[in-house]
């Protein structure tokens, strides 16, 4: 949003400086982008009358010119066709910046004669692009400053350009008025009172307004005035000034006093040439199909239930957003109708984003324009036309009322203090709600019809904390309950946090990737159903919601893969999604490990990565967060995984705590990543709570007798996993056998075909008395004994 300071003052009485004001839009809410000051630019440059000129004696297009300076007389070449004695220039001398050429100004010879400074034109101050001479002033004293004669003969050119950012909460600020009105609740100056005008009409327009019943919902108000005999032109100057200051082109005068009170008082306007339109006026819902030439020079074709402004011929305008070429107001336009209307924000929004079709109007109507500034705003734009451009006022057509807004809110002057922490008297605050327009009574705030962005009490506190200045909030400490101070974070909260630390010490980077995938991702990792699609996803690489964590590290692995990082630990912790309803997500923490443990060393040897690192990682990150140490491992996860490499962590059949292993080479090859890659996936939330709740931590628990170990070899078919081998050893006596480790495997020999040979290590740790040889042998028998039993095996001899 784009002002004038003139333009601003135009509603606030104020003395108040530019900075001043500002800072305070700032601290209001209302961001300030950029600040033009061209008065800044020209502050150097001062008036200088030449006495006399004369040709170079070595140039045909140059003068030599005698100046007369607030420093006395002094040579200047010059080779403007205007340059002659008499006439009053604005001077440039040497040290002086000329923004319109990006040049510091130094004393010069051009042609073998000094030059001691330069007179300019209008591009070379980068007031216009008129360079065809030097600007010729009709009055002006020596040694004046050219920014103070501008500010007396011609303060358009001077005036300072605010640009402030506007969020979607704010749309009362995309009128100038309600910037002003902003400032003086601050105090910033005096809010001048809004003009009251009434327009009698002196006839009754043959055109008529209806609303169809499928458009009420979309356009609940349509007002239109006829004006008969107006003389189309070029604005004022004051006008045209004002809107190339905000970056728009003056085209005629109907057309801009649209354009203005469309940024004056939020109230976009559109006009029609009356003798270019067929019949009445009717506002439907499109069946599709129908098209428009728009103002814009496009053809545009409509949706099925958007708005469409049609005369009997077809239709003229797209309800909110552009008129149609072929009604529009030309200079040669005599009957205008002008149109003032409320449109749904949400439907007006729909529309443009359909049509990919932007403009000022479509803006506000989609943020939220005042609709009970309809008519007044249509009055004073009929009260400004015949100002200017003569004519004869009709009756309003109206079709539709004006929607109710109306709602108020408690007013609680002790809850500025409780939410915020700012201490304002109670008259303070309705003074200031008073200034933005509120009215307060009986303990309530009524809402003005401006603001649909107050839906609440906290937003009223908002409202007087703002106007007053967060600025002023004053760092308190938080009061401290006696005694020890309870824990904030949930269990699930420490475990996560927990989980996250671990990861980074076993050497992995965190990553943070949105929630959202590509449907071929989807696909690979069993995500591609209805229920977890977005109905509208911001981009066709954003389109499911992640079922895991894995294809955003393997999306950022390709990535560095591409740029030569080839080795790579990457872990991310946030929430999966197995369904669209509320509850069906899960958190979850994934690791990826893709190329070599180690880079290569002194002797050239390396090692890539296998499913035993990920194992590892996901084992201690378990520890981390208070698994149990003994947990069972199975196959059968999701085809993402390598079918042979990969195992679940449990604690039985149905409850997973976590997987690991190898990514499928399926996978890796869709999502462009280079292999070996291996990862895991734990569910925090799925390890149960631990039976006693404390911080305390059990007594250590050490025997002081000697443990004992012995070694056994199976010969076991070569399907049959260690793991089955070392569970049934663990169970042949559970309070002995303290670890089972397998140390070797062999397969081939005279083991025969399909046959292998599975070395372990059963470590006995007695807890009262140090064993007999025949206790030992006795655990032996039983290990054995279970062993051969869970899986057929045969003591190797």
């Amino acid at each position: 949003m784009k002002f004038t300071l003139s333009w601003l003052r135009d509603h606030l009485e104020t003395e108040a400086t530019l900075d001043t004001i500002t800072e305070a839009l700032t601290d209001l809410g209302l961001e300030v982008e950029s600040v033009t000051d061209p008065a800044a630019a020209l502050a150097p440059f001062t008036l200088a009358r030449v006495l006399e000129a004369h040709q170079h004696p070595e140039a045909d297009r140059l003068r030599v010119c005698r100046v007369l300076t607030d420093e006395g007389e002094r040579q200047i070449v010059c080779g403007a066709p205007n340059a002659r004695a008499g006439i009053v220039a604005v001077l440039a001398k040497p040290g002086d910046y000329v923004p319109g050429i990006d040049v510091t100004l130094g004393t010069s010879k051009i042609r073998g004669v000094e030059s001691q400074g330069m007179m300019c034109s209008e591009r070379e101050m980068q007031m216009s692009d008129e360079h065809d001479g030097i600007i010729e002033l009709p009055s002006g004293e020596v040694g004046e400053r050219f920014v103070d004669w501008l500010a007396a003969n011609d303060p358009a050119r001077i005036d300072p350009v605010v640009e402030i950012a506007i969020t979607p909460n704010r749309p009362d600020a995309m009128g100038v008025r309600g910037i002003a009105r902003d400032l003086a609740a601050r105090g910033i100056g005096r809010l001048k009172p809004a003009p009251d005008v009434v327009v009698p009409g002196s006839f009754t327009s043959a055109t008529g307004v209806t609303i169809d019943d499928d458009a009420r919902e979309g356009c609940p108000l349509f007002l239109l005035r006829e004006i008969r005999g107006v003389k189309n032109g070029p604005s004022p100057r004051w006008m045209q000034d004002r809107l190339r200051a905000i970056g728009l082109r003056p085209k005629n005068f109907l057309v801009d006093v649209t354009n203005f009170f469309t940024h004056d008082r939020n109230r976009p306007l559109h006009v029609f040439d009356a003798d270019k339109l067929r019949g009445n006026l009717r506002l439907h819902a499109a069946r599709g199909g129908e098209s428009v030439l728009a103002l814009d020079g496009k053809t545009h074709v409509f949706g099925a239930g958007q708005i469409v402004i049609a005369d009997d011929s077809g239709p003229v305008s797209i309800a909110g957003i552009m008129g149609g070429e072929s009604t529009g107001s030309g200079d040669d336009t005599v009957n205008v109708l002008v149109e003032a209307a409320w449109f749904d924000p949400v439907t007006t929004a729909y529309t443009g984003r359909a049509l990919k079709l932007s403009s000022d109007a479509r803006y506000r109507f989609e943020r939220g324009v005042d609709p009970a500034f309809t008519r007044p705003g249509l009055e004073l734009a009929t009260r400004m036309i015949l100002d200017h451009a003569g004519g004869e006022p009709g009756e309003i057509v109206q079709a539709g009322a004006v929607p109710d807004t109306a709602r108020a809110w408690r007013f609680d002057p002790q809850a500025v203090e409780r939410i915020v922490g700012m201490a304002i008297p109670e008259s303070d605050q309705i003074a200031t709600l008073a200034a933005l327009g509120f009215e307060v009574r009986d303990g309530m705030a009524q809402v003005p019809s401006w603001r649909p962005d107050v839906q609440g009490e906290a937003d009223i506190v908002e409202e007087v904390a703002r106007v007053a200045s967060l600025g002023r909030l004053q760092g308190q400490p938080l009061p401290r309950p006696e005694g020890v101070t309870r824990p904030v974070l949930t269990p699930a909260q420490v475990r996560h946090g927990a989980a996250r630390r671990q990861a980074a010490a076993l050497g992995y980077n965190e990553c943070v990737s949105y929630s959202f995938i590509d449907r071929a991702a989807a696909v690979l990792f069993g995500g591609e159903d209805e229920a977890r699609m977005v109905a509208n996803p911001i981009s066709s690489e954003m389109t499911h919601m992640r079922p895991s964590l894995l294809p955003g590290l393997l999306r950022a692995a390709a990535r560095n893969q591409a740029r030569g990082f080839t080795d790579l630990a990457l872990f991310e912790a946030g929430t999966v999604f197995s369904g669209g309803e509320p509850g069906a997500q899960e958190f979850e923490i994934a690791g990826l490990l893709v190329g070599r443990d180690a880079p290569r060393d002194v002797h050239g040897g390396e090692r890539k990565v296998d499913p035993f690192d990920a194992k590892a990682d996901a084992e201690a990150v378990l520890a981390a967060i208070g698994a149990p140490e003994r947990v069972m491992l199975r196959r059968g996860a999701g085809t993402w995984w390598h079918p042979g490499r990969h195992g679940i962590l449990g604690l039985g059949p149905k409850v997973a705590m976590g997987v690991f292993g190898e990514i499928h080479p399926r996978v890796l090859a869709a999502l462009d990543v280079k292999g070996p890659a291996v990862a895991f996936t734990i569910w925090p939330d799925r390890v149960p709570l631990p039976r006693k709740q404390g911080a305390a931590r059990p007594a250590l628990v050490l025997s002081d007798l000697q443990p004992v170990e012995r070694d056994f070899a199976f010969v076991v078919d070569r399907r049959t996993e260690a793991d089955a081998i070392t569970a049934a050893a663990r169970g042949a006596d559970k309070a002995l056998i303290a670890d089972v480790r397998v140390f070797d495997q062999f397969e081939g020999g005279s083991l025969g075909a399909g046959r292998k040979s599975v070395a372990i290590t059963v470590r006995l740790e007695p807890k009262t008395a140090t064993l007999t040889e025949a206790e030992i042998e006795a655990v032996a028998a039983k290990v054995v004994d279970k062993v051969t039993k869970a899986t057929g095996a045969v003591l190797r001899g």
